[in-house]
């Protein structure tokens, strides 16, 4: 047996109560839904400003298709927001671990807003922090960003690097970093900071300006609209489907090894994959389950500003100290979000 799957069976047994942030959210949702299957406890943190109600109900009702029961009464819900020290304190009480996942995403959103961007993801983090520090929390996970990296051109990406930041989105990502480690060394904090690289999977959100790119692209081809491609299609990324990203949370989370906490991790396959090559991964898959669709060619459009150029993480580190052992490739991630993606737009 994995770690991953060691871990499963004894939260099983085991219950705590887990604070997720952001819990309305794309990953937010995803953790309450795996959390809630293994018999756990959440507490759940969410102003709505880019989260959506639709995906509690239905992180809630996959748990309990998956496991027969009716496990509503063990989630807690909080409508309140990362920006307000006593939201956070509320939130943070009785618990025993927290998943911070509670951002303004988006690399162009914070290059129109630096101020909100700046709000949330620096001072609602340190509102976090202190929140979790007072409740003497066991482990703070959080999400970080593979933004960080900005403008350093090796790869794959390996943690210890360093380079400047291409957007005030990843500035302050890279604060929050700095900011967990301070708290580690004044104040005895166990905290681990996920680098998300390109996180995919069911309920993300395929809407909106700063909508994720799978998503957005599904959507277009099931609808027969153009997609259009930032440059020449050659730009690649590294994208790991959301199951990895929950078994990553979960084994920060708990971890008993002492040298893997205060760490950063990257949180993805060790691969890369280009635009042109992702549009043809998802274009065939749709006209597999959908009558009526054909091969169309994208369209190309001005490299995006703030955008790097290629992106792959090392996960050697993540691997050794937790654990990490990702289930799902690009390819099997996909297969099994599509059916969630036709739905979301039918």
């Amino acid at each position: 047996m994995t770690r991953y799957e060691q871990l499963q069976e004894h939260l099983k047994d085991n219950q705590s109560t887990w604070l997720v942030t952001g819990v309305a959210g794309f990953i937010g949702s995803n953790l309450l839904e795996k959390l809630l299957i293994l018999n756990q406890k959440v507490v759940g943190l969410d102003s709505f400003d880019t989260g959506y109600q639709h995906n509690v109900d239905q992180a809630i009702q996959d748990a309990n298709d998956i496991t027969g029961k009716d496990l509503s009464n063990n989630f807690k819900f909080i409508n309140g927001d990362i920006k307000k020290l006593s939201d956070c304190k509320l939130a943070c009480d009785g618990v025993d671990y927290v998943l911070h996942q509670a951002a303004l995403g988006s690399v162009p959103r914070s290059i129109e807003d630096p101020i909100s961007s700046n709000e949330a993801n620096i001072n609602g983090f340190v509102n976090m922090l202190v929140a979790a520090r007072d409740a003497k929390i066991k482990r703070f996970v959080y999400a970080a960003s593979s933004s960080s990296y900005g403008d350093n051109p090796s790869l794959p990406k390996v943690e210890h690097m360093a380079g400047n930041p291409l957007s005030p989105y990843a500035v302050t990502k890279l604060v929050n970093e700095l900011y967990a480690d301070v708290f580690a060394r004044n104040y005895d904090f166990k905290t681990i900071g996920l680098r998300y690289f390109n996180i995919f999977g069911k309920r993300q959100d395929p809407n909106g300006a700063y909508a994720a790119v799978i998503p957005k692209w599904a959507a277009a081809i099931l609808n027969k609209e153009d997609v259009y491609i930032n440059g020449d299609g050659e730009t690649s990324r590294d994208f790991c489907y959301i199951d990895n990203t929950v078994q990553m949370n979960l084994l920060a989370a708990t971890t008993d090894n002492e040298e893997a906490t205060n760490q950063i991790y990257n949180v993805a396959l060790n691969d890369r994959t280009t635009l042109n090559e992702l549009y043809k991964i998802i274009e065939d898959r749709l006209i597999k389950k959908v009558q009526g669709l054909e091969n169309k060619k994208p369209k190309y459009r001005q490299f995006r500003s703030g955008d790097v150029r290629h992106s792959q993480a090392s996960i050697d580190k993540a691997q050794k100290l937790l654990g990490y052992h990702p289930k799902f490739k690009i390819s099997e991630g996909m297969d099994q979000a599509i059916d969630w993606y036709i739905k979301s737009t039918s």
